[in-house]
């Protein structure tokens, strides 16, 4: 592949929702344009773009795949995005590399979940759209409602630019809207209408051509053509293009669509930043300075990793040293590789516009920046749905290890977390079934098979109101003994108290030293007088409060929000030692707490749930069972509102299965940590008697 002009070369990502036809459809392209030899099929399993064990077994995309193929003088690269909501990270970063996105729906479905979805990712990352109407063949379709349904949803922006022709009632192929035999007698819709709809979106994005249409001039059909991609570049326009893989119809017609509505990376506006922090706007020019960047990771089980490279900006060239950015050393650029689905070809050079691979080089990530100018991160949705997990063998667990970090790699959905707290580890990703297609992966790939479970929650415990007592550690045995007092006061710290402010001579008149711990907002202050615990011991008096501060009071687990004076204690001349004021300082803030109405705190974490309008009701009723409580409402575009709220991390485990079917697989939700809150009393007590039930089968 030689490098190409930008001008002659189409980034397009096709995306929609699952069972669209997405994956065939790449097929019958490849096959049409003779990129391929033979016929493939993703019911088989011999699909071109479908190759992974996991995606033939299950008759859906997991990956985003690249092909790609010639039409009318032009290389068209073409990613074929996953689907299904679970997969959505894959075509947010298809999108970073594509200049246009192809959403493809099923005419018999209608709009569905990931169509709304992929339509706004597509518009937030700033590139052209198009639609493509699959399955226009199919019995009893009402295309007319269809695209008043597409129009409604989406905008006035979108326009057809071809249409079903009717044969006798049949479907038999597709007419263009500048095709002069398009009348109502073999066209589902009036021809005319869009005709002058077509008009008005393509010369909103040219002023000049707006005052002459004004005037009464109006564009020919060669002057739309060349209207057409600056409008679809602007957003004025969203063409929509029918066809019907089944029967093989309007295939063709959709290659000249693509060459007439798609953009070349000239027209798609984007800014980097150079080393000295200034922007630049990117032109597409292969002698310009360099700008690319890793799109998607694959491991793949010959040739390792592989990362996707695209470029937008000047020209990367094998064995080329990149500089380095962020204390990283230059980086010398091995063979790039072309990509057709899973075959590679090695090619000496890429320019603006292409998309190539790099095989085995461990410094680059999904994200990283190549070349001079750096561009934005690629925003990646949080996985919200979690399990705990663990090698069913105990010999695989340095095996797990390395397993894990190749899926992160591959997938910037996937998280995996070391829980401090509760000793686990924690995968995460955007579904059920995403993370059970991580299991099969595991397996497969890696011949590893683990175990999961529900992780737990990580629970805090505090204090309610101020007490004071002490404690003594006396212990004689023969020899020398062990003798330590401990006299302390409590009371609860709020979060966000002004520790300079708070900590004073007017609230503490005796104090000597503070000592605070921000992590577990825990200050402990010293207001010994006259020695009575000498000083040589105060850093072991610390240490057993702090002991206590991790273990808890009530069920293990750690303290917080809590303020400790120590402002008495009584030694001794030889029994006296830092062991004995240790145990001396834990058990005294074990016993005195347990004065100051200790409480279990329960993470609370602040929920934004996108769903249709007509869902929220039900979002706000499900939310009062879970005990949250709603914060407010933002609009989210069209027929779509965000419902704000905050509610307990205990009650969002099943959260995901219950919104889809809230919502029939149409909302969508993010969710962050936001404070920890007293747990109700009944349920304090329930969960005690659980942790007692646990303690006494461990035992």
């Amino acid at each position: 592949m030689a490098t190409c002009v930008s001008e002659t070369v189409r980034d397009i990502v096709l995306c929609g929702h699952g069972s669209t036809g997405k994956t065939s459809l790449i097929d019958r392209l490849l096959e049409t344009t003779h990129a391929v030899d033979g016929f493939h099929s993703v019911d088989d399993g011999t699909s071109v773009c479908d190759f992974e064990p996991e995606e033939k077994a299950h008759h859906l995309s997991i990956e985003a795949t690249l092909a790609h193929f010639q039409h009318e003088g032009l290389r068209f690269n073409v990613i074929d995005a996953p689907g299904y909501p679970d997969f959505i990270g894959q075509t947010i970063s298809a999108m970073r590399g594509a200049d246009t996105a192809m959403i493809v729906i099923d005419a018999h479905a209608g709009i569905a979940v990931n169509t709304r979805r992929v339509f706004t990712e597509a518009e937030k990352a700033g590139i052209g759209r198009m639609i493509v109407l699959n399955k226009i063949d199919a019995d009893h379709l009402d295309f007319a409602a269809l695209m008043q349904s597409i129009r409604d949803t989406f905008g006035q922006a979108c326009v057809p630019i071809n249409f079903p022709e009717l044969v006798h009632g049949s479907i038999e192929g597709v007419l263009s809207i500048f095709d002069e035999r398009a009348d109502t007698r073999n066209a589902p819709i009036d021809p005319a209408i869009y005709k002058e709809s077509l008009v008005e979106a393509s010369i909103e994005a040219d002023e000049a051509w707006m005052e002459r249409y004004f005037e009464g001039e109006v564009p020919s059909t060669e002057d739309l053509k060349q209207l057409i991609p600056q409008a679809v570049a602007k957003g004025t326009l969203i063409p929509i293009v029918c066809c019907s893989i089944k029967k093989g119809v309007g295939i063709a017609e959709l290659l000249d669509a693509m060459a007439l509505c798609s953009l070349p990376p000239s027209m798609v506006h984007r800014t980097a930043r150079r080393m000295d922090g200034s922007e630049i706007e990117l032109s597409g020019d292969p002698d310009g300075p360099l700008a690319a960047q890793v799109i998607q990771t694959r491991i793949d089980p010959f040739v390792q990793k592989l990362s996707y490279i695209r470029v937008f900006n000047g020209t990367l060239r094998k064995d080329m040293t990149l500089p380095g950015s962020n204390g990283r050393k230059g980086l010398r650029i091995g063979q790039l590789l072309d990509v057709q689905a899973n075959h590679l070809v090695p090619v000496d050079h890429a320019g603006p516009g292409d998309i190539v691979a790099v095989a085995k080089m461990d410094q680059l990530h999904t994200g990283t920046n190549e070349g001079e100018l750096e561009l934005p991160e690629i925003e990646f949705p949080q996985p919200m749905v979690g399990v705990a997990i663990r090698p069913k063998s105990r010999n695989d667990e340095a095996k797990l290890s390395v397993a894990l970090h190749k899926l992160v790699e591959e997938d910037p959905t996937i998280r995996v977390e070391h829980d401090e707290e509760t000793h686990e580890l924690v995968l995460r990703g955007m579904s059920e079934l995403h993370l059970s297609l991580i299991q099969e992966r595991l397996a497969r790939r890696d011949h590893l098979e683990i175990e999961t479970y529900e992780p737990r929650i990580p629970f805090r415990e505090s204090i309610t109101y101020p007490a004071h007592g002490s404690y003594r550690h006396k212990k004689q045995s023969g020899g020398r003994g062990q003798f330590g007092e401990v006299h302390i006061r409590v009371q609860p710290l709020p979060q966000g108290t002004d520790i300079a402010t708070f900590a004073t001579k007017a609230n503490f008149p005796s104090m000597k030293h503070v000592h605070y711990f921000d992590s577990m907002n825990f200050l402990w202050i010293d207001s010994i007088v006259g020695a009575s615990i000498p000083g040589n011991f105060m850093p072991a008096v610390e240490k057993g409060l702090l002991d206590r501060v991790h273990k808890g009071v009530l069920a293990g687990y750690p303290m917080q929000d809590v303020c400790v004076e120590v402002h008495y204690g009584k030694h001794h001349p030889v029994d006296s030692s830092e062991t004995a004021f240790r145990i001396a300082a834990s058990a005294a803030m074990r016993e005195v707490c347990k004065l100051a109405g200790p409480q279990l705190l329960e993470p609370m974490v602040e929920m934004h749930v996108t769903v249709p309008v007509e869902c929220v009701g039900d979002v706000y009723s499900d939310m009062a069972t879970r005990r949250g409580q709603i914060s407010g409402t933002e609009d989210a575009g069209p027929n779509m509102q965000t419902v704000v709220c905050v509610a307990p991390l205990a009650e969002t485990g099943s959260y995901a299965r219950s919104l889809s079917s809230l919502t029939g697989g149409q909302g969508s939700y993010s969710m962050n940590f936001s404070h920890y809150a007293p747990m109700p009393t009944h349920l304090q007590e329930k969960h005690r008697y659980h942790m007692q039930e646990e303690e006494e089968m461990a035992t």
